[in-house]
């Protein structure tokens, strides 16, 4: 006999079951808020969206839902003021310097997991500005998963660990988060992003961040322009590979974090140059791209970035938890002069940002927390509430309300002229709807873009990336759903992850075919788009064909034991210095090390404390006691070769390179006498410095070098 809770559980499984609201009103569209028209804004009394965003922001307490694992530093924006033309905000005039506070973060994993994993990287700036706060908050990637935010608890409830179990922390290889996405075609060119090198960066100084959403900039004469916000690191971006993360998560899951933090403490500061997009506003529907469309980015080929600015990033905080941990962000932080769109993505954060911040920080005080608190004056009629900061002078001005008589209606507000902010007046008119407009439906054009701009390094690490995270789904429907997928991106890439997840895709039926739903309707709309700008390879999205040829910031092992060849050291030494790189002494114990001519160096690591995998390069100084030394450690010989897999610069010099030689270095060649320089592999076997350390230098520059002949090592 079936009890009360057995026909609950019954009712719980039926196909049939309604979704609805919490007051028992059942839902007829999840996945769309309510516009005003299809781009339209979203409108306030949507109470499904306000119900779902409010519920998913309280989820945890007092931990951010997302983005829990942060890392931040202060720094000063100093405007290069060429945008005047474009926007009357005051800090991007002409020499204006602004202090600004940076939090970096990974998204799925809580606030102790790993910094190395596999994810998307929050790249969150508050600038002080004269006018008022101004929060940039944006991602290390331009699109993002989804295109409306009522689906946004949908996205992370499912990346999230899955809820019978809390497993796995800090991934997205279950079944949960796939199922979703094969759902989701809007979120195959963020997939494509999330699984190349750009969701594993080598460190914070090392990524671009981007605003992701279309923004507007306003002028003095109230003139609109669409704008999208770029940060250009100034060292240039550079990536881990794969099978390095998951060792490096394990030797030092602080990784990023300390990177950032020793790279302040050293005065080796991290820089970017911040640019924009623009398009106006007459031009709005010239691409084969909706400007609204969160999941879709400008290739910078049909709208270049222009560098208006540049941060420095030049002091930790004081305190983590006061500071990194209390900094509260909010896209609707704006100053005059910078507005916002109707991108349905957007208006969703406007509410649920602040939202958030009402539970993790007590109350409606959170911007009276120092962190938050702005340069620019505050005077309103707001009191009380919990953790109040202010103490007002009431005794002097009792009126806590407007218009008010008793104290000459002040505080007023600011007319445009005065400084007050004034929203861009744009005409809106629609039904109240919901649904979105037929102009976000191409969901494949853009992941193939991004795929088809890869190298083909680059496009094997997608490929692998694919292969470990479908590798992890139990459920064979949902690998071949995302095959199909895939399959619309590009069909080799299909054929291959197929091959290695189980799923049997019939190519040519695959072709002859065309059946899927999704695959009509971007064929539709990119006819339907044809006479708009597009472009088909956009090189700016590679870091490979972006490198820049220098190395600073890059930190390189020199392994070495007592009777090493002093002169080496310190000629390589001197190099990485001058160029703002560091040298790091690893051997087989702590304390001083005696070089072959009496030198002494301190030893920062040994080989049980650390791994070639938290280093960039490699150097192994001559001296022939030193390397008899290393030559009976079987980790010195696992450094070097590690190293050489990851396809990072080696070097050695001296009896140096016959260690080297002992080594697997497939297809590295070694030079009898004189230089060679084969692969990002440098040896010196005489005491030409000058040209030794000139190719070292550049080796380290390249960063990796993926013409090894490497098989069967993941990367």
């Amino acid at each position: 006999m079936k009890t009360d809770d057995d026909k609950k559980l019954q009712s719980v499984d039926n196909a049939d079951t309604f979704l609805t609201t919490n007051t028992g009103v059942r839902i007829s569209d999840t996945d769309n808020s309510l516009k005003a028209g299809e781009r339209g804004p979203t409108l306030l009394e949507d109470f499904h969206l306000r119900e779902k965003m409010t519920h998913f922001d309280h989820e945890r307490i007092p931990e951010r839902v997302v983005h829990a694992r942060g890392s931040a530093a202060h720094g000063t924006f100093r405007a290069y003021g060429n945008v005047s033309h474009l926007t009357k905000a005051g800090f991007l005039k002409e020499g204006v310097e602004t202090p600004v506070f940076v939090r970096f973060s990974t998204v799925v994993g809580f606030r102790g997991s790993a910094d190395t994993v596999r994810d998307v990287r929050g790249f969150a700036t508050k600038f002080y500005t004269q006018e008022g706060n101004y929060d940039l908050v944006g991602n290390n990637m331009p699109p993002f998963f989804i295109q409306d935010a009522i689906k946004f608890p949908d996205l992370v409830h499912a990346v999230k660990p899955e809820p019978h179990n809390e497993m796995p922390q800090a991934s997205a290889a279950h079944d949960n988060f796939w199922d979703f996405i094969s759902l989701t075609p809007e979120s195959m060119h963020m997939i494509l992003w999330v699984l190349s090198d750009r969701a594993l960066p080598r460190s914070y100084h090392n990524m671009e961040g981007f605003g992701v959403h279309t923004f507007r900039l306003i002028n003095e004469q109230g003139e609109s322009h669409f704008v999208k916000f770029h940060w250009k690191p100034v060292a240039g971006m550079a990536s881990l590979v794969w099978d390095e993360t998951q060792k490096i998560a394990g030797k030092d899951p602080d990784f990023n974090r300390k990177q950032l933090w020793e790279s302040i403490e050293q005065g080796n500061y991290p820089e970017y140059e911040l640019g924009i997009q623009v398009i106006e506003e007459k031009d709005e529907f010239m691409f084969d791209f909706d400007l609204l469309d969160a999941t879709k980015l400008w290739p910078e080929e049909l709208v270049p970035v222009q560098l208006i600015g540049k941060m420095t990033l030049d002091r930790n905080p004081d305190n983590f938890f006061a500071e990194t941990e209390q900094v509260a962000f909010h896209p609707g932080h704006v100053v005059p002069g910078i507005d916002v769109t109707n991108d349905p993505l957007l208006q969703g954060r406007l509410f649920s940002y602040v939202d958030t911040q009402l539970l993790r920080l007590g109350g409606p005080n959170f911007q009276e927390i120092p962190i938050n608190r702005p340069v620019a004056p505050v005077h309103n009629n707001q009191r009380d509430g919990h953790m109040r900061q202010t103490v007002n002078n009431d005794k002097q001005n009792r009126t806590n309300y407007f218009p008010n008589s008793l104290n000459n209606s002040s505080p007023r507000p600011a007319t445009a002229a005065e400084g007050g902010y004034v929203h861009h007046q744009e005409k809106v008119e629609g039904h109240k709807i919901r649904k979105r407009s037929e102009s976000f439906n191409d969901h494949y054009t853009q992941a193939r873009l991004f795929y088809n701009s890869m190298t083909k390094p680059e496009q094997k690490h997608i490929m692998e990336a694919f292969v470990f995270e479908l590798g992890k789904v139990e459920h064979l429907h949902v690998r071949e759903a995302m095959i199909n997928h895939v399959a619309q991106v590009d069909l080799a890439l299909a054929v291959a992850v197929a091959d290695s997840v189980g799923v049997d895709f019939d190519e040519a039926a695959w072709k002859a075919s065309l059946k899927d739903a999704a695959h009509h309707v971007a064929d539709k709309v990119t006819g339907a788009l044809s006479d708009k700008k597009s472009v088909t390879d956009s090189p700016a999205l590679s870091i490979d064909k972006n490198k820049k040829e220098h190395i600073k910031g890059r930190k390189v092992a020199v392994l070495l034991a007592e009777g090493f060849d002093h002169e080496a050291y310190q000629q390589v030494k001197a190099m990485l210095e001058q160029g703002n790189a560091k040298a790091e002494t690893v051997s087989t114990k702590l304390g001083k090390v005696k070089a072959a001519n009496g030198q002494e160096v301190e030893v920062k690591h040994t080989f049980a404390t650390t791994a070639s995998v938290v280093y960039d390069a490699v150097f192994v100084p001559g001296g022939e006691k030193s390397v008899q030394k290393l030559q009976q450690m079987g980790k010195a010989l696992q450094f070097i070769e590690e190293a050489y897999q990851h396809h990072k610069p080696l070097a050695a010099s001296g009896e140096g390179v016959g260690l080297m030689q002992e080594c697997r270095l497939k297809g590295a060649s070694f030079a009898d006498s004189g230089l060679k320089s084969d692969k990002g592999v440098v040896t010196l076997r005489g005491t030409d410095w000058s040209d030794f350390t000139e190719a070292y230098r550049k080796a380290i520059g390249q960063h990796r070098h993926w013409d090894r002949p490497i098989e069967g090592v993941p990367a």
